[in-house]
């Protein structure tokens, strides 16, 4: 069989991605691609529609792919503008040519957008480095997004916004007390698997993203002050050397679902193994 393809939506702008590899992190997009690519060995192209980059294969557009995912981003989905559109039209036209689709946080807000849900700030504020107590209900115990995946669990994330209007073929999968954290959305021809949080990220990542939201963790009284940032994110490059570090995992509450890369991982290498390998042999049949 072919090697499969999965165009990667880079959702962020070009000084957001400059500003995440200053601050000791990875290009969005390529940190994405690597992480599937790691996974499965497939193929990744990168868009960046928030720049205006959006190169398709000119016959078949997205349906040439064997699967699309939209990363993370800084951006604000209710913002509105061309930026953003040209990423809720990729979206649609995902929907429309019914290829797996996968989205990681703003992912997920931009899919239940393209679909008529609606997002909003939380009114809870930011949720921010590690996303507790995130619970599957009973549907998401169930679904193959979540094989292998504890029932409760934390992850990686950043965020401050969450989905106030769930669009007509939406299945909620996990929750916790900031909102919603999964789920599966049915619209169109396709079917789009999201978190809220950020299975592709590292420690590393996320003490980058604390590098360079600072000021504004600190504004919104995450944190104390700058010495108290500095040492979570000295904390976070510990746990990236030693993720079983067990003094930090005691200090953060961590469990192996983010001690653990098979756990920590599970629903992007449940996508590629379910959804997007078998909708690639299909396609070579």
């Amino acid at each position: 069989m072919r090697r499969p393809n999965i165009l990667v939506i880079d959702g962020n702008l070009r000084d957001v991605r400059e500003r995440q590899v200053a601050a000791g992190g990875s290009p969005t997009g390529e940190a994405y691609a690597h992480t599937l690519g790691s996974l499965a060995g497939v193929h990744c192209d990168i868009v960046r529609p928030a720049d205006g980059e959006v190169r398709l294969p000119e016959a078949r557009g997205v349906g040439a792919y064997d699967g699309v995912a939209i990363t993370g981003s800084a951006l604000n989905v209710y913002d509105g503008g061309a930026h953003i559109e040209r990423q809720i039209e990729l979206a649609r036209a995902t929907f429309a040519a019914g290829v797996p689709f996968f989205g990681s946080c703003w992912g997920m807000q931009v899919a239940v957008t393209a679909a008529g849900g609606r997002v909003r700030p939380n009114p809870l504020g930011r949720e921010f480095g590690f996303g507790r107590r995130i619970e599957l209900n009973e549907v998401g115990r169930r679904h193959p997004m979540y094989a292998g995946k504890p029932a409760v669990f934390e992850a990686i994330t950043v965020h401050r916004d969450d989905i106030v209007e769930l669009p007509a073929g939406a299945v909620p999968l996990a929750s916790n007390e900031m909102g919603l954290q999964a789920l599966e959305l049915n619209f169109g021809a396709g079917v789009f698997w999201g978190v809220q949080y950020h299975p592709e990220y590292s420690f590393a990542e996320i003490a980058a993203c604390a590098v360079r939201y600072g000021p504004k963790l600190i504004d919104e009284g995450l944190f104390a002050d700058r010495a108290e940032l500095e040492s979570f994110v000295a904390d976070l490059r510990a746990l990236m050397r030693d993720p079983h570090d067990r003094r930090l995992a005691w200090k953060h509450g961590l469990g192996p679902a983010v001690q653990e890369e098979t756990l920590k991982l599970a629903e992007l290498r449940n996508w590629l193994e379910l959804e997007v390998l078998p909708y690639a042999r299909r396609r070579a049949a």
